[in-house]
């Protein structure tokens, strides 16, 4: 068995394992009233790393191109409450513009 597959297998087995351990998290626990507060806000600072990690970086660079440009415009036409295909038109246009103005 190749390198690949069983990185594959183990992580498939860790990942189980990690389900596994929350569905036997005792209800009780679960029911807490500071449980809930921070699980609301679990998945808002998981994606937020996320596009901090792949607007910011290449490889292990940080990099200020046109994915910052385009994550910029995107905030503020959200924060101007555009609508959503509008935010992704003018943040893939301020990219596009970055990348021709620098490259």
């Amino acid at each position: 068995m190749s390198g690949t597959w069983t990185a594959v297998l183990v992580a498939s087995v860790g990942c189980y394992l990690l389900k596994l351990a929350g569905l036997s998290v005792p209800a009780s626990w679960v029911e807490q009233p500071w449980v809930a507060r921070v699980v609301d806000f679990v998945p808002a600072a998981l994606l937020a790393a996320l596009v901090v990690v792949q607007g910011l970086t290449s490889g292990a660079e940080i990099v200020v191109d046109g994915r910052l440009a385009g994550l910029a415009v995107a905030a503020l036409a959200l924060a101007l409450r555009a609508p959503f295909i509008v935010v992704l038109l003018l943040a893939g246009a301020a990219g596009a513009a970055v990348h021709l103005l620098t490259g």
